[in-house]
């Protein structure tokens, strides 16, 4: 689900969990920051529901979850069925942590991308080929695949803003991401004209 109604999700659950014959346990994999996931704990604390804070890094393939918590512990379990599951000593918000610091980066890369095809575009992909072809390489990679995507990475980046706080100058740079990803979202032309020059940017390179 789209980040953003994480928090609308867990109240819509926390009646059916609270009314189970068996004390659940809640595991919450959205990327939000620290402060949400305390709050989507909140909201279920009432009904007495474990809680596990949880996040996903890596390919839909081959996904890690990460999780922490008082109770992460239980969720060891999932690696005997196919699951990878690392389990942090930390308390719930670690988990979100490492996800809003990792997804900073990459999908912070992502948009630094995007935004910076305008202008000298085809020169600019041939001199990172030249200079910087692992750089060249991940972005012919990723952010082609964005654009289907990046209507759930608004809510992500505003999380992200929200982790780092208003009163450091770095929290603006994830508020014009969300913007940049809201207005490639919304417009099929741009997304498409993206998709086509990274992808013919990378058979050049």
């Amino acid at each position: 689900m789209p980040p953003g109604v994480a928090v609308d999700t867990a109240e819509r659950l926390a009646p059916v969990l609270a009314n189970a014959a068996k004390q659940p346990v809640f595991v919450d994999c959205n990327a939000v920051n620290p402060d949400t996931v305390a709050r989507i704990a909140k909201v279920l604390e009432p009904g007495g529901a474990l809680f596990v804070d949880g996040s996903i890094i890596g390919a839909p393939t081959s996904p890690k979850f990460y999780m922490s918590g008082a109770d992460a512990a239980r969720t060891d379990v999932l690696n005997r069925f196919g699951l990878t599951v690392r389990v942090l000593d930390g308390a719930v918000g670690a988990a979100s942590a490492l996800k809003m610091s990792y997804a900073g980066i990459t999908k912070g890369l992502t948009a630094l991308g995007a935004a910076m095809r305008n202008g000298a575009a085809d020169v600019l992909m041939s001199e990172l080929a030249e200079s910087q072809p692992e750089l060249a390489a991940w972005l012919g990679h990723n952010v082609p695949r964005m654009p289907p995507k990046a209507y759930r990475w608004v809510a992500e980046m505003e999380e992200i803003a929200a982790f780092i706080g208003e009163d450091f100058a770095e929290h603006r740079i994830y508020e014009g991401a969300a913007g940049l990803y809201a207005r490639l979202a919304g417009d099929k032309d741009a997304t498409g004209a993206l998709e086509r020059f990274f992808e013919d940017s990378s058979c050049r390179a």
